[in-house]
């Protein structure tokens, strides 16, 4: 879900950095909150799928997309908007919702949040 080619999101991809293996780590600290920004760190990117931590700043969101895949959102911090076929589903932290494959959506910020977006590519090809 880290688009690397947008502008608008600033990625903590590109330090290479990894998470530790086998080593016990809170979501919610692995990335802050940047002004006017939405940041991203992936956690796992692999063929089959990928694992993100995503902040936005208020007012941010990710422009109306659609993916092949179902793709699972839960917030960690804050409340957030997920606009799927358009209609709006408010979701506060410990709150989590399925994008189905194939569905417009976007994700709105009304106030700063964290959410992991996991993503599991397969029965879709």
């Amino acid at each position: 879900m880290c688009p690397h080619n947008n502008p608008e999101y600033r990625s903590k991809d590109l330090d290479n950095s990894e998470i530790e293996k086998s080593k016990i780590f809170t979501n919610i600290d692995l990335i802050g909150y940047e002004p006017n920004s939405i940041v991203c760190r992936t956690i796992v990117k692999k063929p089959a799928g990928n694992i993100s931590i995503l902040s936005f700043n208020t007012d941010k969101e990710v422009k109306e997309k659609t993916s092949p895949f179902d793709t699972f959102i839960q917030i960690i911090d804050g409340k957030a908007e997920i606009i799927i076929d358009g209609t709006s589903n408010f979701l506060e932290a410990g709150q989590s919702i399925i994008i189905p494959a194939h569905a417009s959506n976007f994700v709105k910020a009304t106030e700063r949040f964290k959410m992991v977006s996991t993503t599991i590519k397969s029965g879709y090809e």
